[in-house]
Order: structure tokens, then sequence, then C-alpha cells
């Protein structure tokens, strides 16, 4: 997420410092990982990207800022939309996902999350929210959504909460989880501010691997505007894996390199 925790390259270089610190001193338990880009295509650079998943080959984006909140059906070669919602000023977008052909869209502070129908983008319901809304993802049970801290809630179409986990890295919560997604059983979760994504186990909530993105976007690449990594999708169909960012002008094709 989020504006008002968007503190540049000193809050960025602390908390990037501190994970790799831990990883730096992990047992051989957690797993550590390089992105590589294999391809690339073009992201809109007007996208605050705060959800971003593929259903049935097709993907989808929310983005966020009040005033500026969208969901879009992305034409992933061009990076445009091919339909989207525009949200009311008043709300600030933030994860989303599927299920089956339901759409749920997450707002940060608003406290309520709407429902609409994906296949028409028809608007069904609103419902109440209890807390703050960041990532969500679905195992095609439950919803899982993130609220900044270090616990997934894992929920009903309803949005009621079944059970929560508490993510740990080395046995001491990882806070600032932020976009989500759920790829082979696991979940993948952004670490707000930092270059960093973790794997969880959904059962235990240990982190099992970490993923560096260092270098993803190219410095070159980068402006004043552009912020931090956020958007992981997953295309079941071909399992390619793709990442963005906040503000990136682009969308990378990546896969994970052991770290020796």
């Amino acid at each position: 997420m989020k504006p008002f925790l968007k503190t540049g390259l000193a809050g960025t270089c602390f908390l990037a410092a501190f994970l790799v610190l831990s990883v730096s001193c992990a047992s051989a338990q957690v797993k550590q990982y390089s992105a590589r880009a294999v391809a690339q295509y073009p992201h809109d650079v007007e996208s605050y990207t705060q959800g971003l998943f593929i259903m049935d080959g097709q993907m989808y984006e929310s983005t966020g800022e009040y005033g500026n909140s969208t969901f879009r059906k992305v034409d992933t070669a061009t990076g445009k939309a091919l339909r989207r919602l525009d949200f009311n000023e008043k709300y600030f977008v933030e994860g989303s996902v599927a299920m089956g052909d339901s759409l749920y869209i997450l707002t940060w502070t608003n406290r309520v999350a709407f429902i609409y129908n994906l296949s028409t983008f028809e608007y069904v319901s609103t419902l109440s929210y209890p807390r703050q809304g960041w990532g969500l993802t679905t195992d095609g049970i439950s919803l899982i959504a993130s609220d900044g801290s270090s616990r997934l809630y894992f929920m009903d179409r309803n949005l009621k909460v079944g059970r929560t986990v508490n993510v740990r890295l080395h046995g001491k919560p990882l806070n600032y989880l932020n976009e989500l997604e759920y790829i082979g059983g696991k979940i993948w979760a952004n670490v707000y501010m930092t270059n960093m994504i973790v794997i969880i186990d959904p059962e235990s909530g240990n982190v099992e691997s970490v993923i560096d993105c260092t270098g993803l976007l190219p410095d070159r690449l980068r402006t004043e505007d552009t912020d931090v990594l956020n958007g992981i999708a997953y295309d079941g169909s071909s399992g390619k894996i793709y990442l963005t960012g906040k503000n990136w002008p682009l969308l990378f094709e990546i896969r994970l390199e052991e770290k020796k």
C-alpha cells in the first residue's frame, strides 16, 4: 500500500535491509530465490497497482489512490484497459480477486468491500469490512486477505472470517504483508516498501521461501513517480507468473532462480 507510508528510498532501504539481514541469518529451511525476467510487457504508469490476478487466461488489475481508483480488464500485450470500473473519489481501492464469477474488491479504510459480476462488470452488492483492506486472493474455497500486519484472514463468500494465520519469518512476525497470490498450494505476498516477496505455508503461517526482486525494474526506467513492487499474478493454465509495481512502466513474466 499506502500513501502515508510512502517514505521514499530511505524507508524502502531500511525495510529491505532488515529482510536481507533476516534472510542472511536464516536457517537452511528458508529457501532464497531471485526473480529473473523472461519476458516483459507494457504496463500503464498511471496504475497504482493494488491487486493483480488472472482468471481463465485474462488479466485483471485493481488500482488505488483517492480519485484514481479503478478495476480493469487488461490487455497484457499492450497494458491497456479493455474494460474498466471507475470508483467515486471517496474510495481508495485495494486488493481484488474472483471466485467463480464473483469479483471481490477491497477498499483501504472505507470499511466496505464491493462485489461485482466478473463477466459483465455489473454491481452486485456492498459488504461491511471491519478492517483495513490490503491484499486479496483465494485458494478456491476461502477468500484470503491481508491488512498490513503479519496476519492473514481466511473468509467465506460473505467475508466472515473462519480462521486467521500469523505469518512468521524465522519465528518472528512479518508485518506489511500486502498484495497476495495463491500459487501451487502456497500464498505469495509482497512485503510493502521492499523488493521482497515471501512464500507462506497457509496452514502454519511460516515463510518457506523469500524471493529477492531487486533490479527487476531497471533504474533507467524509474522516475519520481515510480513506486514500490506490488502485484503478483499466476496463470494456472500456463504456469506463468507475472510481477509489476505501482506506477511501473512494465509488467514482467518471471522465473525463480535459487540462490546458492
